[in-house]
């Protein structure tokens, strides 16, 4: 039995799963930097292979399904501590049982990364509500988010769709990249506070007007801030333009 220790990504997860078969049982995968060595587990540094990934990954969309293997990739931007274990023992079970492990609702393993899955789509689905965008200098729309779990790609079908000729950046300030796009292209890359645009002019006076908007239709009689926060949860607040005074 081995720990694997793989580079965070999910190539490296398929990698640490291909050695899982071939090389030793994993008694645990984790991230390098996290990872604490104790005197009763062996471990291994697995190096990311391009070739025995693709093996992985070919093996899950052929052996499973390639739902399966959207499934297997939400759980990996989820924050689940153990997503690794979870995803491997995921795998294994699909490998033994096919396309059918979709639907064991009542064993554990399913039930582990169908609740990831939830929580990743929920907060995908919120994101696409929640998000402000702002014109900034070169007409680039520019937003800021701070989502739990990674699912900055998610976003990419719907705001590309919505912004077809307009060119926009939305930024995940908490893990300093970026989904960067223009004309239905996009990709994403390395980007903190130094490299966003300054808001226009005309940015500014709508901010302006959009507060004055909100404050003056709102009925302060008739606030319930406990209704809010079941609504936008909190966390979300800081990034919405009509809730910074707040």
């Amino acid at each position: 039995m081995l720990d694997y220790l793989y580079d965070g990504t999910f190539e490296g997860i398929l990698t640490c799963i291909y050695h899982h078969y071939y090389t030793g049982k994993a008694s645990g995968i984790f991230p390098q930097g996290e990872y604490q060595p104790t005197l009763l587990a062996d471990f291994m540094e697995v190096e990311t292979d391009s070739f025995k990934a693709t093996a992985v990954y070919e093996a899950i969309e052929k052996k499973i399904s390639s739902y399966d293997l959207r499934r297997i990739y939400k759980a990996y931007l989820s924050c689940d501590h153990d997503k690794e274990m979870k995803i491997l023992r995921y795998v294994e079970l699909g490998f033994r049982q096919g396309a059918s492990v979709s639907m064991l609702h009542g064993n554990p393993v399913v039930f582990d990364i169908q609740s990831i899955e939830k929580k990743i789509n929920v907060e995908t689905e919120r994101m696409l509500q929640f998000v402000r965008f702002s014109v900034m200098d070169g007409d680039v729309l520019y937003s800021r988010i701070e989502p739990d779990n990674d699912v900055l790609e998610l976003l990419h079908t719907h705001f590309c769709d919505r912004f077809r000729n307009d060119p926009f950046i939305i930024h995940d300030f908490r893990r300093r990249k970026a989904l960067i796009a223009y004309q239905n292209r996009w990709y994403i890359s390395e980007f903190d506070d130094s490299d966003i645009p300054e808001p226009s002019e005309e940015e500014q006076s709508y901010r302006l007007l959009w507060k004055n908007y909100f404050d003056n239709i709102s009925i302060k009689e008739r606030t319930n801030p406990r209704c809010q926060k079941n609504f936008m949860p909190v966390r979300y607040w800081k990034h919405l333009t009509e809730m910074n005074t707040i």
